[in-house]
């Protein structure tokens, strides 16, 4: 008989299938739950974008501007921090972090924070909305170094199709580029900084280090504090309660931030001099570099060719003879002269360059004019009074000095000058003159429009005068430098006197240039009007002409 369907076998069959359902319930609500955890929003991050010593090599640029990119790019990245400790660099680099990060700064804030930031360092600084300093930083060095070509004399072999192939550019327009350069630094800082700078545009071209107490109070930066007042300080402007810090030198590429395979990549930024400098960027080039001033001299040439003996007579017609003593060490050429020495030939006067002062001594008697240029060992006391007799016998003494390095080897070279100049109550100065309103390309190119009536300035309306010094004397100056030049030495802003010239029985004319009468700089303003004139006075000079 048949008793139905068993209760007990339709629980069995049920009970599996309400587990199974759990198991699948259970299974999607853990998908759905773990879904949710991953689709969560990704943390905020700021990124801390490290930029450490010189600036010099494309690789090094391109490790940064990696970094700058990517934070442009990566939308979890909110706020930027630059951790900086630099020197700067060369200009194109340099110029093309600090334009990649207005555009980093267009998308998200962006801020400084200042270990050392000196020129392009600083230059890079001020990209940022905000620069934040430690008391004892050192900012600010808004500056140019510029390293302009040699010239190379032409070769048969290898031609070239333009005349400024080889070197880049004049020497002329490179002092313009230099000032064009170090205006766009100064613009950039001006258009960064805006109200809170109180620094003129003169004083920025100074280019003063600062320590970042007073580059707070000058407005260079924004505040004293640690890196993570700048990571605070981006938050804020990012809007962000909760973030997380990273370091995008870690996060992006293992391309170090120089180029190892070089083989100055081991030598600090403090180990870096002008010939390194040359050799990592061949010239004509420009930085805005910091670098310690022993480094500035530590392999550039010195001299102009002292060693080179030219031809000893260039002959001219008449009987007027001008000698020139390279018996002092003397650190200038025939090619400094060249002007000049035409300039007097063309008046059929001859020229002598004497070696010995023996020989200069005998040659003396028959002499118009000396020429006594860059000594770099004093004269004798006999020597001095030789010379003195010269001109008191109606001479012409030209004394002629560059504190250039170039050309002086200072203390010996100034000593030396000053040996025979002190003679004849005159002393050329320490250091050189510069003038930050009134210059010629940079700062101590200084120009000269004050003049006194006298055959040397007949005609002259103004003169451009290269790191040239002053001239003490009593009352003798006839060409001066306006009001606002100053003396690197003294720092005291006034008139100065570039040329003097007295006349007693003699003259002595001293002029605190050499390069002014060199090429292509002879020919800027008057100064070949002031070469012309020297020379007329000396064709036309009588010798014994007594005054009263």
């Amino acid at each position: 008989m048949d008793h139905g369907p068993n209760p007990l076998n339709r629980k069995q069959k049920v009970i599996p299938v309400i587990i199974l359902l759990c198991i699948i319930l259970a299974t999607a609500l853990t998908y759905v739950y773990y879904a949710n955890v991953f689709k969560q929003k990704p943390k905020d991050i700021i990124a801390v974008i490290e930029i450490q010593g010189a600036i010099l090599y494309p690789q090094t640029a391109q490790s940064y501007s990696d970094r700058i990119n990517y934070a442009i790019k990566n939308e979890t990245i909110k706020g930027v921090v630059l951790l900086i400790d630099s020197p700067g660099g060369e200009v194109t680099k340099i110029e093309r972090l600090y334009l990649d990060l207005l555009e980093l700064k267009k998308k998200k804030p962006v801020v400084s924070y200042a270990i050392s930031a000196l020129s392009g360092g600083y230059y890079i600084a001020v990209a940022a909305d905000y620069i934040y300093v430690q008391p004892s930083s050192y900012v600010g060095n808004v500056g140019v170094i510029a390293q302009s070509s040699p010239a190379y004399p032409p070769s048969e072999q290898i031609l070239e199709t333009g005349v400024y192939k080889l070197t880049g550019s004049s020497k002329l327009s490179f002092l313009q580029d230099i000032d064009t350069v170090l205006n766009n630094f100064v613009q950039a800082v001006k258009s960064s900084r805006g109200d809170r700078l109180r620094l003129s545009e003169t004083e920025l071209k100074k280019a003063k280090i600062y320590t970042g107490a007073d580059a707070v109070s000058l407005g260079l930066a924004d505040g004293i504090g640690s890196i993570q007042t700048a990571i605070e300080k981006v938050a804020k402007e990012a809007n962000l309660e909760q973030y997380e810090v990273i370091n995008l030198f870690q996060a992006v590429s293992a391309q170090p931030p120089f180029e190892r395979s070089s083989s100055y990549a081991n030598l600090t930024w403090l180990e870096i001099d002008i010939e390194t400098l040359s050799k990592i960027n061949p010239p004509p080039a420009m930085y805005y570099l910091y670098l310690p001033p022993k480094n500035l001299i530590a392999g550039s040439s010195t001299g102009s060719g002292a060693e080179e003996r030219p031809e000893n007579v260039v002959s001219g017609s008449g009987e007027r003879k001008v000698i020139v003593d390279l018996s002092h060490g003397n650190t200038i050429s025939r090619i400094e002269l060249d002007t000049l020495v035409w300039e007097l030939v063309r008046r059929n006067i001859t020229i002598k360059f004497v070696y010995q002062w023996s020989e200069l001594r005998a040659e003396m008697e028959k002499a118009t004019a000396l020429i006594v240029a860059l000594p770099q060992q004093p004269y004798s006391s006999e020597e001095k009074t030789q010379i003195k007799n010269f001109v008191e016998n109606g001479g012409i003494l030209l004394l002629l000095y560059d504190p250039a390095k170039e050309y002086s080897e200072k203390p010996a070279s100034l000593e030396a000058i000053n040996s025979i100049a002190n003679s004849f109550r005159l002393s050329f100065a320490n250091g050189y003159v510069y003038d930050e309103h009134n210059y010629y390309g940079v700062y101590r190119n200084v120009i000269v429009r004050n003049f006194l009536d006298n055959p040397l300035t007949e005609g002259v309306r103004s003169l451009t005068f290269f790191t040239a010094t002053y001239v003490r004397s009593n009352g003798q100056g006839i060409a001066w430098t306006s009001q606002t030049a100053a003396s690197s030495q003294s720092e005291k802003t006034g008139e100065y006197p570039i040329i003097t010239f007295s006349k007693n029985n003699g003259t002595v004319i001293a002029i605190g240039d050499i390069t002014f009468i060199t090429e292509p700089y002879c020919y800027l303003e008057d100064n070949y009007k002031l070469l012309s004139n020297i020379a007329e006075y000396i064709a036309s000079y009588e010798k014994y002409e007594k005054t009263e």
